[in-house]
Protein backbone atom coordinates (compact mmCIF):
# COMPACT_ATOMS: atom_id res chain seq x y z
CA UNK A 1 0.00 0.00 0.00
CA UNK A 2 1.05 3.43 -1.00
CA UNK A 3 2.28 6.01 2.27
CA UNK A 4 -0.66 7.90 3.51
CA UNK A 5 0.96 11.07 2.33
CA UNK A 6 0.78 9.81 -1.72
CA UNK A 7 -2.87 9.38 -1.18
CA UNK A 8 -6.34 10.95 -2.26
CA UNK A 9 -8.75 11.62 -0.19
CA UNK A 10 -12.73 12.87 -0.42
CA UNK A 11 -14.63 15.18 1.90
CA UNK A 12 -16.17 11.87 2.98
CA UNK A 13 -13.12 10.77 4.35
CA UNK A 14 -12.70 7.94 1.62
CA UNK A 15 -9.03 7.41 0.66
CA UNK A 16 -7.86 5.95 -2.75
CA UNK A 17 -4.29 4.58 -3.96
CA UNK A 18 -3.90 4.96 -7.66
CA UNK A 19 -1.78 1.82 -9.18
CA UNK A 20 -2.27 2.10 -13.07
CA UNK A 21 -6.03 2.26 -14.10
CA UNK A 22 -6.78 -0.06 -10.69
CA UNK A 23 -7.42 2.03 -7.35
CA UNK A 24 -7.41 0.25 -3.81
CA UNK A 25 -10.37 2.34 -2.01
CA UNK A 26 -11.03 2.34 1.90
CA UNK A 27 -12.10 4.75 5.00
CA UNK A 28 -9.10 6.83 6.52
CA UNK A 29 -8.31 6.43 10.18
CA UNK A 30 -10.02 9.67 11.16
CA UNK A 31 -13.24 8.19 9.78
CA UNK A 32 -12.82 4.66 11.78
CA UNK A 33 -12.10 6.72 14.81
CA UNK A 34 -15.07 8.25 14.44
CA UNK A 35 -17.00 5.54 13.99
CA UNK A 36 -15.69 3.51 16.42
CA UNK A 37 -15.77 -0.80 16.37
CA UNK A 38 -16.44 -1.65 12.86
CA UNK A 39 -18.38 -4.49 13.08
CA UNK A 40 -19.69 -5.58 9.44
CA UNK A 41 -18.96 -3.70 5.96
CA UNK A 42 -21.34 -4.39 3.17
CA UNK A 43 -20.55 -4.05 -0.26
CA UNK A 44 -22.76 -5.94 -2.87
CA UNK A 45 -22.17 -3.96 -5.88
CA UNK A 46 -18.80 -6.06 -7.37
CA UNK A 47 -19.33 -6.23 -11.13
CA UNK A 48 -20.92 -3.05 -11.49
CA UNK A 49 -19.86 0.43 -12.54
CA UNK A 50 -20.38 2.80 -9.93
CA UNK A 51 -19.90 6.80 -10.57
CA UNK A 52 -17.91 9.04 -8.50
CA UNK A 53 -19.82 10.03 -5.57
CA UNK A 54 -22.70 7.72 -5.08
CA UNK A 55 -22.53 4.98 -3.01
CA UNK A 56 -20.97 1.22 -3.27
CA UNK A 57 -21.41 0.11 0.52
CA UNK A 58 -21.77 0.29 4.09
CA UNK A 59 -19.98 -0.07 6.98
CA UNK A 60 -21.76 -0.73 10.32
CA UNK A 61 -20.33 0.07 13.85
CA UNK A 62 -21.48 -0.26 17.22
CA UNK A 63 -22.72 2.75 17.38
CA UNK A 64 -23.90 3.81 13.97
CA UNK A 65 -24.19 2.95 10.27
CA UNK A 66 -21.96 5.30 7.38
CA UNK A 67 -22.44 4.45 3.49
CA UNK A 68 -19.36 4.56 1.11
CA UNK A 69 -18.52 6.90 -1.56
CA UNK A 70 -16.73 6.45 -4.75
CA UNK A 71 -13.71 8.73 -4.87
CA UNK A 72 -13.88 8.29 -8.81
CA UNK A 73 -16.12 6.42 -11.59
CA UNK A 74 -14.81 2.84 -11.86
CA UNK A 75 -16.11 -0.57 -12.17
CA UNK A 76 -15.76 -2.39 -8.39
CA UNK A 77 -13.28 -5.71 -9.04
CA UNK A 78 -13.12 -6.63 -5.75
CA UNK A 79 -14.53 -6.76 -2.09
CA UNK A 80 -11.70 -7.50 0.80
CA UNK A 81 -12.48 -10.61 1.70
CA UNK A 82 -10.97 -10.34 5.11
CA UNK A 83 -13.82 -7.76 5.65
CA UNK A 84 -16.38 -10.21 4.38
CA UNK A 85 -18.97 -12.03 6.55
CA UNK A 86 -19.30 -14.86 4.04
CA UNK A 87 -14.91 -15.03 3.99
CA UNK A 88 -12.98 -14.20 6.99
CA UNK A 89 -15.13 -12.22 8.35
CA UNK A 90 -12.69 -9.57 10.14
CA UNK A 91 -14.20 -6.06 9.61
CA UNK A 92 -12.39 -4.85 12.34
CA UNK A 93 -9.07 -4.64 10.52
CA UNK A 94 -10.00 -1.36 9.46
CA UNK A 95 -9.96 -0.47 12.99
CA UNK A 96 -6.77 -2.09 13.46
CA UNK A 97 -5.27 -1.07 9.78
CA UNK A 98 -7.20 1.59 8.07
CA UNK A 99 -4.57 1.87 5.67
CA UNK A 100 -3.35 -1.52 4.79
CA UNK A 101 -5.04 -4.48 5.78
CA UNK A 102 -8.34 -3.04 5.77
CA UNK A 103 -8.92 -1.92 2.24
CA UNK A 104 -12.16 -2.02 1.03
CA UNK A 105 -12.56 -2.25 -2.67
CA UNK A 106 -10.43 -2.74 -5.75
CA UNK A 107 -11.63 -0.55 -8.52
CA UNK A 108 -10.77 -0.17 -12.90
CA UNK A 109 -10.74 3.55 -13.03
CA UNK A 110 -13.38 4.85 -15.95
CA UNK A 111 -12.17 8.05 -15.90
CA UNK A 112 -8.82 9.28 -14.60
CA UNK A 113 -9.86 13.27 -14.83
CA UNK A 114 -11.21 12.57 -11.37
CA UNK A 115 -8.68 11.81 -9.92
CA UNK A 116 -7.70 15.89 -10.35
CA UNK A 117 -10.77 17.05 -7.98
CA UNK A 118 -9.54 14.68 -4.82
CA UNK A 119 -7.59 16.09 -1.82
CA UNK A 120 -4.01 15.30 -1.14
CA UNK A 121 -2.78 14.53 1.90
CA UNK A 122 -2.50 18.38 3.38
CA UNK A 123 -5.72 19.30 2.04
CA UNK A 124 -6.92 16.27 4.08
CA UNK A 125 -5.13 16.80 7.28
CA UNK A 126 -6.65 20.78 7.02
CA UNK A 127 -10.37 19.32 6.68
CA UNK A 128 -10.01 17.05 9.70
CA UNK A 129 -8.07 19.13 12.36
Amino acid sequence: MANKETLKYTEEHEWISIEGDIATIGITHFAQGELGEIVYVEVDTVGETIEKGDIFGTVEAVKTTSDLYMPVTGEILEFNKSLDENEDDNPGLINESPFEEGWIIKVKISDASEIDALMDYDAYQALVS
